[in-house]
């Protein structure tokens, strides 16, 4: 997940200046004056920026003639490293699975207790295994649904198994014959609800959530979701996706780093790589509009990134909230900064 955020020299000089744990295992840094390579959190004294250069693993720090450092020892996998490649391994197995996968199968195949293995991977993903599994087929599903003749056909080409299944852990915000007739953006369904920053309305389209907004107590809805979709039929729900709402409110409350919620993200190809770098930011950390740009291999749109920012319809699920100014300064926020500065107070305790 952090790769996104150190793939260009001056994010990854900072994440050095920072000693930024997150950032070990996506590159290693080199001293010439020193001759040693180290891992970006490493606690040595911090060298000169002339001084440094970049690598992408330490092979070819090694062959660039360095030797490794005593301290943090980048030669050897750490502990967090190796527990983090058992989790992916678990999540590519699950992924390429025809049917679902047991979670006993699961621990063996990491060499762990069940019990260890499940808190692991809940710790690390955000979500149980079985969680995870279940969100993963749940977009085969939706992707079949797209290319299948019929519902029953998406649920065997999905590897689902039954109606039964589909019905019970249905996360399309209505029912896979409505999601088949629906269309893009034709119907959206929308209802509020009480989160600790305030009021807001939640809006799902045959794709998924579409809209998250922070609203006034005595707003109009239709009018709010009006200006973001023009040309759609908004319709009040009713408890039919009340599931869907608590689960949002959750996340608002309390962010993961991980977002499993079935999203209906809409915009050009650059306001979507900007979102997709935004959810990589981890919760409680801040980055600057040109850090972001810089980030998306495009460090001179800093301006663009500002205005895809704004264009931004997920209030904390794209967390656009951990953007500020370069000098560590709140910048604007379409939801009110008093808002913005009670959500990155709340993410930092967590």
């Amino acid at each position: 997940m952090s790769q996104l955020l150190f793939t260009d020299e001056d994010s990854r000089w900072q994440a050095v200046c920072d000693r930024n744990l997150a950032a070990n295992g996506q590159f290693y840094y080199a001293v010439l004056s020193t001759g040693i390579y180290c891992r970006p959190g490493c606690s040595s004294r911090q060298p000169r920026r002339e001084n440094v250069r970049f690598y992408e693993d330490t092979s070819t720090a090694v062959d660039a003639g360095f030797r490794a450092c005593k301290r943090c020892k980048p030669e050897q996998k750490s502990a967090s490293e190796a527990l983090i490649e058992v989790v992916v391994n678990a999540c590519r197995h699950i992924e390429a699975a025809e049917d679902i996968v047991d979670l006993a199968e699961l621990a063996e195949n990491a060499q762990l207790s069940i019990w260890h293995f499940q808190r692991l991977f809940s710790r690390l993903v955000g979500v149980s295994p079985k969680a995870y599994q279940r969100n993963h087929q749940n977009k085969r599903f939706s992707e079949a649904l797209l290319d299948q003749a019929s519902v029953t056909e998406a649920i065997y080409a999905s590897g689902i198994g039954s109606a039964a299944s589909v019905y019970s852990h249905n996360r399309l915000g209505m029912t896979p014959s409505q999601f088949r007739k629906g269309g893009k953006g034709q119907q959206i369904y929308y209802c509020t609800g009480a989160s600790i920053f305030g009021p807001l309305v939640m809006a799902v389209s045959a794709r998924g959530i579409c809209c998250v907004e922070f609203v006034d107590f005595d707003a109009d809805l239709q009018q709010v979701l009006a200006a973001r979709f023009p040309a759609a039929q908004l319709i009040a729900a009713g408890d039919e996706l009340s599931d869907l709402l608590i689960e949002v409110l959750a996340f608002v409350d309390a962010p993961k780093a991980e977002c499993d919620l079935p999203l209906d993200i809409k915009g050009t190809a650059f306001q979507e790589q900007v979102w997709q770098a935004l959810q990589q930011i981890p919760v409680g950390e801040t980055m600057s509009y040109s850090q972001l740009a810089a980030a998306i291999g495009q460090p001179k749109a800093s301006r663009a990134v500002a205005g895809a920012c704004g264009a931004n319809k997920l209030a904390v699920i794209i967390p656009c909230h951990r953007i500020v100014r370069s000098d560590g300064d709140l910048s604007g926020y379409r939801w009110g900064r008093d808002r913005k500065q009670q959500l990155l107070d709340t993410e930092e305790q967590l």
